[in-house]
């Protein structure tokens, strides 16, 4: 079975250069060809006579690591991500036959080492992935495995290359959860994602009120005083089926001041043009949060919940810690 690499192109940088020449590419030891590179510890010599300067193993360990997956762990078949600029925007292919080859930065990547890629014309939106896939894709590492590849098999339509009892196992949890939250009332539904909100670190207020302009919930986050966010977040407790359009989104956003970035955080799910509205260009950003991700984010905050809620929603640790 073929496994799942993300590749990075300096924050999406290079990304272009990526598709164009169909490879994807790392800028360590640049110039050397490493055709005939057999260990790790070749790789941790030339590195070492690369960069004199840097004596910490841990570094060292940590780059060197790196490289040998690129060289040694990726192989042909196996599949590889790479986030473009705007890094909602997940590009993948395959990699191709005799893989590895170097470069040159005539086509203005200055990335020499590369592989051969056959980039899909398709695309993944990272937002409509689970959190804890989001959250794999944030790593610091610029070349690592991504050890839940179902999920991406799955989004990229080949379920035959991921596990079935996997993928059902997941799927009758959400949904499982997510209709007892459909149990709650309209301001309890609200309440909760308040206090999700301040699970996560915000300062939260329930604001939802008959003319509100679609604003339930506010929040305040200062982080060390390095920066601060005011969030405004629309709730909306829809049937599983349903889909939030492009409008609703468009109202949001006339709610959110200056400065401010808005959520919009549902049962259910988004249309494509919802989501296209949400990160368009020039207007403030609004994080979109469907049913599954709303379960995933319960899952990881459970603990933080009150347990008058806990108690309303009946749901057992084992369950919603699944």
């Amino acid at each position: 079975m073929p496994n799942v690499y993300c590749v990075r192109a300096m924050y999406g940088q290079y990304t272009s250069r990526f598709l164009k020449g169909h490879y994807a590419a790392i800028g360590w030891l640049d110039g050397r060809d490493l055709t005939n590179i057999q260990d790790r510890e070749s790789i941790k010599q030339l590195y070492r006579n690369a960069n004199p300067s840097v004596t910490s193993n841990l570094v060292i360990g940590q780059q060197v690591g790196q490289i040998a997956r690129f060289l040694f762990d990726i192989k042909p078949g196996d599949y590889v991500i790479t986030p473009a600029a705007d890094t909602n925007i997940l590009h993948y292919g395959q990699v191709q036959d005799d893989p590895y080859f170097l470069g040159t930065d005539a086509d203005g990547c200055p990335f020499t080492q590369r592989k051969k890629i056959s980039w899909s014309l398709d695309m993944l939106r990272r937002g409509s992935l689970s959190i804890p896939m989001q959250n794999t894709l944030g790593s610091s590492l610029t070349v690592f495995q991504i050890s839940n590849d179902t999920e991406f098999f799955e989004a990229i339509m080949r379920p035959e290359l991921a596990s079935p009892v996997v993928i059902q196992q997941s799927h009758n949890h959400t949904e499982l959860v997510l209709k007892r939250l459909l149990e709650l009332d309209a301001t309890e539904f609200e309440l909760l994602v308040m206090h999700l909100l301040t699970a996560v670190g915000f300062e939260a207020q329930h604001t939802g009120q008959p003319h509100d302009g679609g604003v339930d919930v506010r929040g305040h986050l200062n982080i060390a005083n390095m920066a601060k966010i005011q969030l405004i977040v629309q709730v909306k407790r829809y049937q599983l089926n349903a889909r939030i359009n492009a409008k609703d989104v468009k109202a949001l956003r006339a709610s959110i001041p200056a400065g401010a970035q808005g959520a919009f955080v549902t049962t259910a799910d988004f249309q494509a043009a919802a989501l296209d509205v949400a990160t368009e260009s020039g207007y403030p950003r609004i994080g979109t949060v469907n049913g599954r991700q709303l379960v995933d984010l319960l899952t990881e905050h459970w603990i933080s919940i009150p347990e008058d809620f806990k108690d309303r929603l009946q749901l057992k640790p084992g369950l919603i810690l699944a």
